[in-house]
């Protein structure tokens, strides 16, 4: 039986991964598959077929442990849903700022930082925004940002997609090393595997040389070369696409994206909280701010926080949602014992790699390339219940680099990815040949300094 639960979830992980080819919607077999392991999971904890695990390794079975049984199991899931409402709370928080940030045309002030006509100069400083910006805002607000930032300074299409897919390589390196720059650092932050600092003093430097890497190697390909003629932003253009709240909501908004660790670190409080606070005044500014000369009260809806809540894409939020709870039943069913420690599915799926695999950074390898093909969301939920280690140990850290850089191999492989693809039309064999082995390089080159890195500091 306990087979047939998993068999479901690869199910379900196979049509989450195709989800192109089926043309639907990832959240819907997320959905699906979080709220039928769950039933089954009730059904035959009840029908005394399988026993349940919680968080501190506390073993239910309904048939001898009856009502302490059943409230463990309750407690059980009311811990995976709160563990996976933090998450949920945190991105819904951050992806409000970011949404007030566009509605004022915060991300407008990024224009001025790119002058130059030259191809190769305009690649660096690109690819060195999007590094800097996905670690504040988020890879994949990074990348939709940057790319319609490029239509207006890259007339010929061609051109464009080379410079679409190094931002997508540079906005996924950068989200790797920090807490806030992608879904999965965050999963890892708020579940107490990683901490900020940590994060930042160990994934940095393996991150910047996955971005340095490609973006030097492309530095010297024929279509970076020159100058991009003609294409220069019109600055009266300029002027009247920005607002007079721009740069104080662009700057404000940042700066409390990025107060939320300090938050965390002076008060021991969780992530999302710091978040709603920043949240709190980010949307209070936005009450009183003037973003136009004569400003009325009939066109103040059009920059409120109300509007950037209908922007928010809700479907992303129920697909974590889903995708968390499903990795919580499979995390919570008791699937064997290894040396007599009953363990959940997870868990015992990790020791019987590891005695496959002696070397579990091989495993690491292997998770950040299976990234490309797989959505990394649940691959690293699933890693969180897999292995024990402690806060800021190597695994983690080397998990947060290879899921998030991992998925940079295929167009499909990130929400970066993804979100330049619908906007470019980028075709993913086209992608795959000209930019892969691109990332490749970068993931591999990024793994090296991870290895040279644990010989000296772990």
């Amino acid at each position: 039986m306990a087979n047939i639960l998993i068999l479901i979830f690869v199910l379900g992980y196979i049509a989450i991964a195709t989800e192109h080819s089926l043309k639907l919607d990832k959240t819907v077999p997320a959905l699906l598959t979080a709220s039928i392991l769950w039933a089954l999971l009730a059904i035959g904890f009840h029908e005394g077929w399988f026993s349940i695990i919680d968080s501190e390794g506390h073993v239910y079975n309904y048939l001898t442990g009856g009502e302490v049984a059943q409230e463990g199991f309750n407690k059980t899931l009311m811990h995976h849903l709160a563990k996976t409402s933090e998450i949920l709370i945190f991105l819904t928080g951050a992806m409000t700022i970011v949404e007030i940030i566009d509605l004022h045309r915060g991300f407008e002030v990024l224009k001025e930082y790119v002058k130059t006509n030259s191809k190769r100069k305009l690649l660096w400083i690109i690819g060195g925004i999007a590094f800097f910006l996905s670690a504040v805002i988020d890879n994949l607000t990074a990348t939709i940002v940057l790319v319609t930032l490029l239509r207006k300074l890259v007339k010929d299409r061609n051109t464009r997609l080379w410079y679409a897919g190094l931002i997508v390589i540079a906005a996924n390196a950068g989200g790797a090393w920090s807490p806030i720059g992608d879904v999965t650092t965050t999963m890892l932050w708020i579940a107490k595997k990683v901490t900020a600092a940590g994060l930042m003093e160990h994934v940095f430097v393996p991150s910047v040389i996955n971005f340095m890497v490609p973006f030097g190697i492309a530095s010297f390909l024929p279509v970076f070369i020159g100058t991009v003629k003609s294409e220069k932003i019109d600055k009266s253009f300029e002027e009247t696409e920005k607002l007079l709240s721009s740069k104080t909501m662009l700057y404000l908004g940042l700066g409390m994206i990025l107060f939320v660790p300090v938050f965390k670190t002076v008060t021991h409080l969780p992530p999302y909280l710091g978040m709603m606070f920043s949240l709190g005044i980010v949307w209070l500014v936005s009450e009183y701010i003037h973003p136009e000369e004569d400003f009325t009260e009939e066109r103040k809806h059009l920059y409120s926080a109300h509007k950037a809540l209908s922007r928010i894409e809700m479907s992303s939020i129920l697909f974590f949602l889903g995708i968390l709870l499903a990795v919580g039943a499979l995390e919570s069913l008791v699937y064997g014992s290894i040396n007599g420690v009953p363990m959940g599915s997870l868990r015992y799926m990790a020791e019987v790699l590891q005695q496959s695999i002696p070397n579990v950074e091989i495993v690491v390898v292997l998770l950040g390339i299976l990234s490309a093909i797989v959505d990394n969301v649940p691959l690293v939920a699933a890693s969180m219940g897999m292995f024990d280690y402690p806060v800021d140990h190597i695994i983690w850290h080397m998990i947060a680099y290879s899921a998030g850089t991992g998925g940079s191999i295929l167009i499909i492989g990130s929400a970066a990815g993804v979100a330049a693809m619908g906007m470019e039309k980028i075709n993913f064999f086209w992608y795959t040949k000209k930019i892969s082995w691109l990332a490749f390089l970068g993931f591999l080159a990024g793994f090296l300094a991870f290895w040279l890195e644990k010989m000296t500091a772990y």
